[in-house]
């Protein structure tokens, strides 16, 4: 097994203390010798973080310790090596921007369906209610370019912040059907999936993203791999780096 431990986490809940809780987050990380990016905003926290398994599994264990942060859940895969060169928080607006202020997860999730659920429907061709299931991918045009569900809907956007406007440019296509909005972790896809079923889509969000679904399922409907924002580039569904990926390939 490789030897380091990545994880990517989210939560929204409500941090009224960013500009005190950025150094001491920061301080913990150093001190367990991590790396990678933590974002805090008001509506809550977004983390990216690699390390010594021990020591990253208590930073996460501290961090829950604290009620706002009980729900916070790290999906986890490894590497040989450390995949970030830094350990930063960075304060944000957003901890996903959307530039859509209405859109607030931490007052109100969407639904969500779990991957082994939705694998279900994909083998069926359709939901539990016998509608047409649409993968809507939330991502940026080069990341869907790694890899998406088989059949997936890609408005080839460059930024999430251009989804509402594609969205309202694309909405016909989309009602009366039961539309999946998904993404890497399931960030994107849950602001998605609310801002979808303000404008009257039956949106649900993949639960835990793409990697969510490889860790839960692995690589049923999906083609390609999984864009990730560090050195890795991209994992294979079962969550080996794509360097890992090729080596095996050669080696055969």
């Amino acid at each position: 097994m490789h030897p380091v431990l990545n994880i990517s986490a989210y939560l929204f809940t409500r941090i009224s203390d960013r500009e005190q809780l950025r150094p001491v987050l920061r301080e913990r990380a150093e001190a367990a010798q991590l790396k990678g990016t933590i974002l805090l905003a008001e509506e809550g926290i977004n983390m990216f973080l690699a390390g010594e398994a021990d020591a990253l599994r208590g930073y996460l264990d501290a961090l829950r310790t604290e009620p706002r942060f009980a729900a916070l859940t790290a999906k986890e895969s490894w590497s040989a090596e450390q995949p970030f060169r830094k350990m930063l928080v960075k304060l944000k607006r957003e901890i996903i921007r959307m530039d859509h202020p209405t859109i607030r997860p931490i007052d109100e999730r969407a639904p969500a369906v779990a991957p082994r659920t939705l694998k279900r429907w994909l083998d069926q061709g359709h939901d539990d209610d016998g509608r047409e299931v649409v993968m809507l991918d939330t991502r940026n045009a080069f990341e869907v370019d790694y890899g998406t569900f088989e059949g997936a809907v890609d408005w080839r956007i460059e930024r999430f912040t251009h989804f509402p406007e594609a969205a309202s440019t694309h909405r016909d296509a989309l009602e009366g059907k039961t539309v999946v909005s998904f993404c890497t972790g399931g960030i994107r896809c849950e602001k998605a999936a609310i801002h979808l079923r303000e404008d009257g889509i039956d949106a649900l969000q993949l639960d835990g993203g793409i990697l969510g679904y490889f860790e839960d399922v692995g690589g049923d409907h999906f083609t390609g791999e999984c864009f990730v924002f560090d050195e890795r580039e991209a994992l294979a569904p079962d969550l080996t780096p794509r360097d890992d990926a090729v080596a095996t390939s050669d080696s055969r």
